[in-house]
C-alpha cells in the first residue's frame, strides 16, 4: 500500500525547532557546566525525535509509519528523562525551565498522529 506524501507540518517544524535548542543547550552544559555525559545521551534522544518524525513522513506502510512515530515518541520520553534528571542534579536551571516549558508539544502528539494515520 503506497503510502501518501506529507508536508513538513507541526510535528516536523517543532521538532527540528527543539532539535537546534536542545544542541544549543548540549553546547551549554560542555562548555559552561562542563557536564559531559548526560548531555550526550540528551542530545542523541532530543535530536533522533525529529530524525524518526521526518522517517515516518516517507514511511512506505501503515506498519512503517507507526513504527517510526513510535520511536519518535519513545525518544521523546527518554529526552524528558534526560531533562528531569539534569533538573534534579542541578544543571542550568533557568536554561531548564526555558526548554522544558516549549517541550509540552512532545507529550502526546505521536500517539494522536498515529491514531490519526491509522484510521485515514
Amino acid at each position: 500500500m503506497d503510502m501518501p506524501k506529507r508536508e513538513a507540518g507541526p510535528l516536523l517544524q517543532k521538532s527540528f525547532a527543539f532539535a537546534v535548542r536542545m544542541m544549543k543547550f548540549y553546547r551549554h552544559l560542555q562548555t559552561n557546566e562542563r557536564e559531559f555525559i548526560i548531555s550526550k545521551q540528551l542530545v542523541r534522544s532530543a535530536t533522533s525525535i525529529g530524525a524518526n518524525a521526518e522517517e515516518a513522513t516517507g514511511a512506505i506502510s501503515t506498519a512503517d509509519f507507526t513504527s517510526k512515530i513510535s520511536i519518535a515518541y519513545k525518544e521523546a520520553r527518554e529526552t524528558s528523562y534526560w531533562l528531569r534528571l539534569l533538573q534534579a542534579a542541578g544543571y542550568s536551571f533557568y536554561l531548564f525551565t526555558t526548554i522544558v516549558s516549549n517541550f509540552v508539544v512532545f507529550s502526546t502528539p505521536f500517539c494522536g498522529q498515529a491514531a490519526a494515520h491509522k484510521h485515514s
